[in-house]
């Protein structure tokens, strides 16, 4: 057994080192290249891209988030461009009578730039939003704007608009604590997506290492499921998944069954009973039926938009395991099903 073990454990080192190779190849090749291995990730370069994903996912029992690629600007005529288009996605999710929310980046409405106009685009946007019964959650990006957008979405709440959640992050020792300063705030009404975080932060604020990632986020989804909290439970990783599955069925929580949590909150529209799975386009798809299949809601990350090339860079580099996809494609391309 333990020579079978001991071969399983070299067998995952050679397949991670040849994929990381892979990764590392395809990251210096031509855009035209990189473009073609993205268009498993990205749903295009246009909003009618994403609305074509969109819908045919939807035969799949999927709902979805919307993100206009783009995020720290250089000009505040770049924000009112993301404000508008963002107001575009509004319109073709109502006329396309889609299941979908909004996740948007506060740097790409110029919160680092001109805070005080900053926070007025994102308030437009979020009333257009709560005019039309959709939710908008704020993207986490590195640790310079955690504070500041965890305080967008404790001010959207201090004016009435409740249809703002936050992204946190395991990876960064602070969740936690940051879980009980805003449950403190605003009890049962947060509203939140977990996920291990992608942006690689210094080792004396955050977990560097895969494992000591996990465990983190797992601390965090015990810590939003037992403040009440709505939890999107966002991870491609089984050990994540399959612990998010254990701590709803030991709370009673599960599908078709309304939420027992006794600090939870009212139902909310058009989300689960108090939690939801949310993915990203192209990863795990198989997962992600099988979760739907099971009556789980399951939510997919539909980036578009000109920034596909630094997006893809960026997952590429973040996710060195999709070199294993890559090659995939090519030999078994009948097989690349988002």
């Amino acid at each position: 057994m333990k020579t079978v073990n001991n071969c399983r454990f070299l067998a995952l080192l050679m397949v991670s080192a040849f994929s990381r190779l892979i990764v590392a190849m395809t990251i210096r090749m031509p855009k035209w290249f990189v473009g073609w291995v993205s268009r498993r990730y990205v749903a295009g370069p246009t909003l009618d891209d994403a609305v074509k994903v969109m819908k045919r996912l939807s035969s799949e029992g999927s709902c979805f988030t919307v993100d206009v690629l783009g995020e720290e600007i250089k000009s505040m005529e770049e924000a009112k461009f993301f404000l508008e288009e963002y107001k575009n996605v509004v319109k073709a999710i109502i006329e396309n009578q889609l299941d979908s929310n909004l996740s948007i980046k506060p740097t790409a409405f110029g919160l680092l730039l001109d805070e005080k106009q900053g926070m007025e685009n994102i308030e437009t946007l979020v009333k257009m939003a709560n005019d039309n019964n959709l939710f908008v959650r704020l993207d986490m990006e590195d640790h310079r704007v955690t504070d500041a957008t965890i305080q967008v979405m404790l001010d959207m709440h201090s004016k009435g608009l409740e249809n703002v959640g936050v992204v946190l992050q395991g990876r960064l020792f602070r969740t936690v604590d940051d879980v009980k300063k805003i449950k403190q705030k605003l009890g049962a009404k947060a509203d939140y997506r977990i996920c291990k975080g992608i942006y690689l932060e210094p080792s004396d604020i955050s977990h560097t290492e895969r494992k000591p990632i996990i465990d983190a986020t797992n601390e965090a989804i015990d810590a939003m499921l037992d403040a009440g909290s709505y939890v999107g439970i966002a991870s491609h990783d089984y050990p994540v998944v399959n612990y998010a599955l254990d701590a709803l069925k030991s709370r009673g929580m599960g599908p078709n069954i309304p939420d027992p949590r006794e600090n939870s909150g009212p139902k909310r529209d058009n989300k689960g009973p108090g939690y939801e799975f949310q993915m990203l386009l192209g990863v795990r798809g198989n997962l992600r039926r099988k979760l739907s299949k099971e009556g789980h809601r399951t939510r997919v990350y539909v980036p578009y938009g000109e920034k596909w090339y630094e997006y893809s860079i960026r997952r590429l580099q973040e996710n060195p395991t999709i070199g294993t996809q890559i090659v995939k494609s090519f030999l078994l391309p009948w097989t690349n099903r988002p």
